[in-house]
């Protein structure tokens, strides 16, 4: 007989899936589409006035940001706020990603709040909010935008069916958020094969866990340098250099454990530290000789929006 687990991990090798965290850490074969193994990501741009204000903090520091994320929710922004963040980041190059509005925290359901509903984290309950939540992606697409943030398996499936029958733009970008709780190789292989076209994997995986994942998809994966407080508060600056090298291509989120909360309204203060701590990000790469491997604007994943 073999060791234990010996009949499943041969079943995964067969089956060309990773059957083991790779303790080896090989170094990634892969790279952005259009060149480059890393980008820098903002997260928490949760309307016009905080994006001006980072991208100003971040040209200060000599931060160059590749895109920005907003977390709050499409349907909690006017059209006016919309069509600025889409000129702003259009005219920088920068690729902006909002999220989707419904979700389960804004739900008139109680399970979600409820110790054991809170697995249910920002799922859509019922076929009306998917439609609501569809709505939402709609709206903003006419106004430029082409990333979107997802927090539901099936309304990510909807929305990559949408893309493929044209109701979407092709240009358009579906984003897995660290909410949907994609922990392995083969949450991340369903999600891809879902039409994610980048996967953030929850904060906390090692070395060996990322690795495994990498050789599980060939989209970028969205990591966190540091987090939130109430996300755990970690700080991996340190541990950027392998990120590159073990799960290239990916986007380094980073900045957040400045704040106390990930989804709230950040004063300016916590703006600064926030790019001070992308400032410190970069400043890791370039000592380690990565500086010039930073992706590009030409890079579809971004989700660059069109005017």
């Amino acid at each position: 007989m073999g060791s234990p687990g010996s009949r499943t991990r041969d079943f995964l090798s067969q089956q060309q899936l990773p059957s083991a965290d790779r303790r080896d850490l090989p170094s990634s074969q892969s790279s952005f589409a259009g060149g480059g193994q890393f980008g820098i990501e903002l997260s928490s741009i949760n309307n016009a006035s905080i994006l001006r204000t980072s991208l100003a903090l971040a040209k200060e520091y000599s931060v160059r940001v590749n895109r920005c994320d907003e977390c709050r929710g499409i349907v909690r922004l006017p059209d006016a706020d919309i069509r600025e963040m889409v000129r702003i980041c259009h005219g920088e190059a920068i690729g902006l990603v909002l999220s989707v509005g419904p979700r389960a925290i804004y739900d008139t359901g109680g399970f979600v709040r409820s110790g054991n509903g809170k697995r249910v984290g920002y799922r859509l309950r019922g076929m009306e909010n998917v439609i609501a939540a569809v709505e939402d992606v709609r709206r903003a697409a006419e106004l430029g935008v082409r990333g979107f943030l997802v927090y539901d398996e099936g309304l990510l499936m909807l929305l990559h069916k949408l893309r493929q029958a044209g109701e979407l733009p092709a240009s358009t970008v579906l984003k897995v958020s660290v909410h949907m709780g994609c922990s392995n190789p083969l949450s991340a292989r369903v999600y891809q094969e879902l039409g994610a076209d980048t996967i953030n994997p929850v904060p906390d995986l090692d070395l060996a866990m990322l690795s495994s994942m990498r050789a599980a998809v060939s989209c970028p994966l969205d990591l966190f340098s540091d987090t939130a407080e109430e996300a755990g508060g970690f700080l991996r600056t340190h541990e950027l250099p392998e990120f590159v090298r073990v799960a290239a291509p990916i986007y380094i989120k980073c900045g957040a454990i400045s704040q106390p909360r990930q989804n709230h309204l950040p004063s300016e203060t916590e703006l600064r530290e926030r790019i001070r701590q992308a400032a410190c990000v970069v400043e890791m790469l370039a000592r380690h000789e990565l500086a010039q491997a930073q992706v590009g604007s030409s890079e579809r994943t971004l989700g660059l929006p069109e005017i």
